[in-house]
């Protein structure tokens, strides 16, 4: 049973930082391709980041480029994303997946929706 739980949510001003955590379940999921993504309300889901299984590729969407990190520690079957320098149309619900095919660059153009989700977490940047 693969289940992917985040956290680290919250409010934080402009220019702060905010680091979510995805933890995985299910043994299987340490080899998939784990991403964010998030969802302002009334816009289509957008692709933020991916990292493959040893964390050594990751990919990074042109918006994110810079100011957004992606890790995977293994051994705590979590994944990161540290988020620096926000901006008040960020606001959004941010949401990790796992996709047992996608590679980090793929995982940004999939067409259909990837193969696991977790249930979001708030984020909100105030100005």
């Amino acid at each position: 049973q693969v289940q992917l739980v985040e956290s680290g949510g919250g409010l934080v001003q402009a220019g702060g930082s905010l680091r979510l955590s995805c933890a995985y379940s299910g043994r299987a999921v340490s080899s998939y391709t784990v991403g964010w993504f998030r969802q302002a309300p009334e816009k289509e889901r957008e692709f933020l980041s991916s990292i493959n299984w040893s964390g050594l590729t990751t990919y990074y969407a042109d918006s994110v480029k810079g100011r957004f990190t992606i890790s995977r520690d293994t051994a705590k079957r979590t994944a990161y994303l540290q988020m620096n320098n926000l901006k008040p149309e960020e606001t959004a619900v941010y949401y990790c997946a796992a996709d047992r095919t996608a590679t980090p660059q793929t995982m940004s153009g999939l067409i259909r929706p990837a193969d696991y989700w977790g249930q979001g977490t708030q984020v909100t940047v105030s100005s």
